[in-house]
């Protein structure tokens, strides 16, 4: 049910990457290569002061980012919420089955008082 379509998964995998430190350092050394390069090369300056180009490219990413976070949260609570019923239905049943173990446990306990009576009136 969960991870059937390729799309979703491909979703939660770079939900998972997006915020590690790994990915945070390579853009963190991605912007400053980016600036370094337009700083220091003036004849490859394709993106001078005030780094317009970059701006668009981190807009970009932060449009398409925020979808696929909250795609990848929602089949989360999804898988979740799925995993909570199956846990209820395994506790209801934990509970019955405990529920006939007392009763049997019980009827076990009036029959050894009854024949320790019985025992004790011969």
């Amino acid at each position: 049910m969960f991870g059937s379509d390729r799309f979703g998964l491909a979703a939660e995998r770079f939900a998972r990457v997006f915020g590690t430190p790994g990915f945070l350092a390579g853009q963190t050394l991605l912007v400053v290569v980016w600036i370094a390069l337009n700083g220091l090369a003036v004849s490859l300056r394709w993106d001078p002061y005030p780094f317009i180009l970059l701006n668009l490219l981190f807009s970009t990413q932060a449009a398409y980012a925020a979808p696929l976070i909250l795609l990848a949260q929602t089949r989360q609570a999804d898988r979740d919420r799925a995993q909570a019923e199956l846990d209820e239905h395994h506790r209801d049943a934990l509970a019955e089955h405990y529920n006939l173990l007392l009763e049997e446990n019980l009827k076990l306990t009036r029959h050894v008082a009854e024949l320790t009576e019985r025992l004790d009136r011969r």
